[in-house]
């Protein structure tokens, strides 16, 4: 069997990399940019960086500015009314997972619009046409939506986030700037940093890893492990050492998917609201520990890159253990909260949150099979 893999046409990736939009944009003709982002990145002049350079090289573009985390079908609807009645050719995303997962969306309905009522994009669609022309601008180190065939949408309606893998929405051109990360809080670092790690190591452990995803996910680990903590500090060496690690991330996971760290954080985002780098950052060592018996020696490698010593003279049983204490050891020095109580889960929710798991498109390729009822254990024990 062939493994495929899909990756951006064109990547810059370092801190001044904005300034190839300009290049791009002019070199591909682009008449005109609808800008996805959302109303703090204009609030707080991020998003300024960009629409500078654009007004000074003449290059035109109107702003859709209504994304917001955990973006849903409403905001999807109102961007493709927003780029029908601008004359936009492209779309430039700026922002986190939101604002590039909604122009994603955005994209493939206006060339597929026969997907225009959103939800029958989830899972695998089949879309005939590729996407909008989407130039990513990512401006958290986390999601890596700007490499990925994937997105995740809310249904407000039904209390549930639905993920869309669809090889057409992948974004032209992904700008990997650490100096757009730059102004995230400590704690959103943290979180979207959490989330990284999570797709390397699901990514790395998921039933479709092989070679050339294991050597970008066991990379991945390595710096993530060894940059989140100054990132988190905001020292410019772990900001940009973070926006390759959770590209690199993104690379692999993209093509192999990922397992039930990700099925499990999805509902908390669309019942609660929970940023998903949090969600993802309390359930992945228990996941971690009810995946252990099926990762064979993968434990060993993922805490040898995260710094673990005397890795090879350890039993089978003590380097898994030591995988998962280094994940732990992360995320407590980085301030994630360690339990669902925590973070406003509520306890009589957690068979429904267990069911929409169970039904969630990344439970397939979990390493170890699954029932709702030992989904239903895990989060009782994060409880």
């Amino acid at each position: 069997m062939a493994n495929r893999m899909i990756l951006n046409e064109t990547s810059y990736i370092g801190p001044g990399a904005i300034e190839n939009i300009v290049i791009e944009a002019k070199v591909r003709g682009y008449k005109k940019a609808l800008i996805v982002t959302d109303k703090d990145l204009i609030k707080f002049k991020v998003a300024t960086k960009v629409t500078d350079l654009l007004k000074a090289n003449n290059l035109a573009f109107e702003i859709f500015d209504e994304v917001k985390a955990n973006p849903t079908i409403n905001v999807v609807l109102a961007g493709i009314e927003k780029f029908k009645t601008s004359g936009a050719d492209y779309l430039l995303a700026i922002g986190g997972g939101s604002s590039i997962d909604t122009a994603k969306a955005i994209g493939i309905i206006v060339k597929n619009p026969e997907f225009s009522d959103v939800r029958s994009l989830e899972g695998v669609a089949e879309t005939k046409n590729k996407c909008v022309d989407i130039i990513a601008v990512p401006t958290t180190a986390g999601t890596a939506a700007e490499v990925t065939i994937n997105y995740v949408i809310t249904d407000e309606e039904k209390k549930r986030k639905f993920v869309c893998v669809d090889p057409h929405d992948i974004p032209v051109i992904a700008v990997v700037d650490s100096e757009m990360m730059s102004s995230m809080p400590k704690g959103l670092t943290a979180a979207t940093g959490m989330d990284a790690l999570t797709h390397a190591i699901e990514g790395y452990i998921t039933k479709g890893a092989w070679e050339l995803t294991d050597t970008l996910h066991l990379k991945a680990i390595e710096i993530i492990s060894r940059s989140l903590r100054s990132a988190v500090n905001n020292e410019p060496k772990g900001r940009e050492d973070m926006a390759l690690g959770q590209y690199v991330a993104g690379m692999g996971f993209s093509n192999v998917g990922l397992g039930i760290v990700h099925s499990m954080a999805h509902p908390l985002g669309a019942f609660y609201d929970t940023p998903h780098g949090i969600a993802n950052a309390v359930i992945l060592p228990y996941v971690m520990e009810y995946n252990a018996q099926a990762s064979e020696e993968k434990y060993k490698e993922i805490a040898r890159v995260m710094g673990v010593q005397g890795v090879d003279s350890m039993s089978q049983e003590e380097y898994r253990k030591a995988a998962i204490e280094a994940v732990k050891k992360l995320s407590e020095d980085v301030g994630i909260p360690k339990t669902l109580k925590e973070i406003g889960v509520k306890e009589e929710d957690l068979q429904l949150l267990a069911e929409s798991a169970m039904a969630d498109a990344c439970t397939p390729g979990n390493p170890r099979d699954t029932s709702i009822e030992e989904i239903l254990e895990i989060y009782k024990s994060i409880y």
